[in-house]
């Protein structure tokens, strides 16, 4: 098969899951807007809302670090490598072949937009966002839908990586045999 052809056959497998990347992107990232919008309207600060009784808890923050609130005053270098993750993101998602590699880079974008939009556009100003944190389990850090969507995604692509499978998904196809002379 000549490489334009197989081009061709591959971009045809390649777009429903890139469409369905992009579904998950909007579908994901809307999710995490709608539920910060909801916790901000619906809740004050520090509030604790019991969901399951010593399981999850809506328990509203406003993070200005990393995880565990880390960085505290370093915001700003948090939205410059949400900017560049996402940008990296963006380069390799139509080198992206794989069904895995796609979702995987898809649901990492969406939850990198997700929590830079609130660096960008929340208080205390552009660029220094304090992120809406408010899903709250027992020993761990109070986090979003955002945080979930790298976390899931950081693992996949992880597996993906330690597993060997390459961006484009390609396999390596054994080895013909020698054909036999017969003079």
């Amino acid at each position: 098969m000549s490489q334009r052809a197989d081009t061709v056959s591959s971009d045809r497998i390649r777009r429903p899951y890139v469409m369905g990347g992009v579904v998950m992107l909007i579908v994901l990232y809307t999710l995490d807007q709608v539920s910060k919008h909801m916790v901000v309207s619906h809740m004050t600060e520090g509030q604790v809302i019991p969901v399951v009784d010593g399981v999850l808890w809506w328990r509203f923050i406003r993070n200005p670090g990393a995880a565990f609130s880390m960085g505290e005053s370093i915001t700003w270098i948090f939205t410059i490598v949400m900017a560049v993750v996402a940008c990296v993101v963006v380069f390799y998602l139509p080198r992206a072949r794989s069904r895995a590699w796609i979702l995987g880079l898809f649901g990492l974008l969406a939850g990198v937009l997700g929590n830079l939009t609130d660096r960008l556009f929340r208080e205390p100003g552009f660029g220094r966002g304090h992120v809406v944190d408010f899903i709250s389990v027992p020993h761990f850090a109070i986090f979003n839908v955002a945080d979930s969507c790298i976390t899931v995604s950081i693992v996949v692509l992880a597996i993906l990586m330690l597993r060997g499978v390459p961006l484009d998904g390609r396999t390596s196809e054994p080895a013909q045999p020698a054909a036999e002379d017969r003079s």
